[in-house]
């Protein structure tokens, strides 16, 4: 992986609200853009960090898309989360030092990496930094919580209609379309995700299509009826 060292300005990146808190102070924002100092590049494909490795940083991710996996006991990979611009990963490693998953790639990606020990040191002096890094755990909890419901308690349409919902609505946040995404995972890594085989993943979209909800072109998803997906996930109680 190429490692470039280059000042990355927290201060004047335009992700900044949302991987970063507000209402700093100037020179608590400097402060964070001297910690903030190193960008990596992540060619698609390639790992952030894996299972077992020393953990150093959290990165917030700059471009790109990845995925998170673990190896279940049969080789297979279990995919455990897709991560996009605006977001930070490696939380995993903070419990005993190693990370737990693999991070890897989905497209060509670029990180600012953040030293968990300088973020340590930082958050006793900036109090709106350790606040936000709570609410980066706890937002971690919530969205676990949601995919063991998703896993636990949902059929096949609702669980994609949940995850359609879901990846649109983070992508709104980043100013993109609130109707239209491409996919950057395969259909069998959101079948990892969702508990689903692939044959499932495929036939649910299929019908999402017949149905008129959304129109599907290989990775590019249009969705007609946002209303329709959200009645899958929530079904009308009869009057």
């Amino acid at each position: 992986m190429n490692l470039q060292t280059i000042k990355v300005a927290c201060s004047n990146c335009n992700l900044r609200e949302l991987c970063m808190p507000m209402g700093l102070k100037p020179e608590e924002l400097d402060r964070i853009d001297q910690m903030v100092a190193v960008r990596r590049k992540v060619k698609r494909g390639t790992t952030l960090f894996r299972n077992g490795e020393v953990f150093t940083s959290l990165y917030a991710i700059r471009t790109g898309f990845f995925k998170t996996s673990i190896a279940s006991e049969d080789g297979r990979d279990q995919v455990t989360g897709f991560q996009m611009a605006g977001e930070i990963i490696g939380l995993d490693g903070i419990v005993n030092d190693h990370h737990t998953c693999d991070a890897v790639a989905l497209e060509d990606a670029e990180v600012c990496v953040m030293p968990f020990d300088q973020i340590e040191t930082l958050s006793r002096e900036v109090t709106a930094l350790q606040h936000h890094m709570h609410k980066i755990m706890s937002r971690e909890i919530v969205r676990e919580h949601g995919v063991m419901l998703l896993l636990g308690s949902m059929r096949a349409e609702e669980r994609l209609a949940a995850f359609l919902l879901n990846l649109v609505q983070r992508l709104h946040a980043r100013g993109f379309s609130q109707s239209e995404l491409i996919l950057r995972m395969t259909r069998e890594e959101i079948g990892s995700y969702l508990g689903l085989k692939l044959e499932t993943v495929s036939r649910t979209f299929s019908k999402f299509v017949e149905d008129g909800i959304v129109e599907v072109k290989q990775r590019h998803v249009r969705i007609i009826d946002t209303d329709g997906l959200r009645r899958i996930v929530t079904p009308q109680m009869p009057s």
